[in-house]
């Protein structure tokens, strides 16, 4: 019965959590419509050109599989993976039709180094 009650006050605290605001919510460009100045996590394919002020990045984002584009303005450190035709994730808010990244929150997908090997079609 004790154990019982616990798992209950468990479940009803990480749904209370999860409800209440603990997570962001990730995005792709084609999805940000009604989340203007909201916090949200952004995750898309990099299209060109990148330009470089001091710190300050800017550059496209795109929808992974989709044409929505959404023009990045972004200032923090910036991996050496990072280029037109990567994915990657930040964490901003959308102003004026231009997502804003919160500095150094860009982290970017590394292309796997790994492919599966196509089935023999052996009978």
């Amino acid at each position: 019965m004790i154990a019982l009650s616990v798992a209950a006050l468990l479940a009803v605290f990480l749904l209370y959590t999860s409800i209440a605001g603990g997570g962001t919510a990730s995005l792709q460009p084609s999805q940000l419509g009604g989340h203007f100045g909201n916090q949200v996590q952004l995750a898309g394919r990099v299209v060109g050109p990148v330009q470089r002020e001091a710190r300050t990045l800017r550059f496209g984002l795109r929808d992974v599989k989709g044409t929505a584009i959404v023009r990045v303005t972004y200032t923090g450190s910036v991996s050496d993976q990072f280029r037109p035709g990567r994915d990657v994730y930040l964490r901003g808010r959308l102003m004026h039709g231009v997502f804003v990244g919160e500095k150094d929150s860009l982290v970017t997908k590394c292309p796997s180094k790994y492919v599966a090997k196509p089935s023999s079609g052996g009978a």
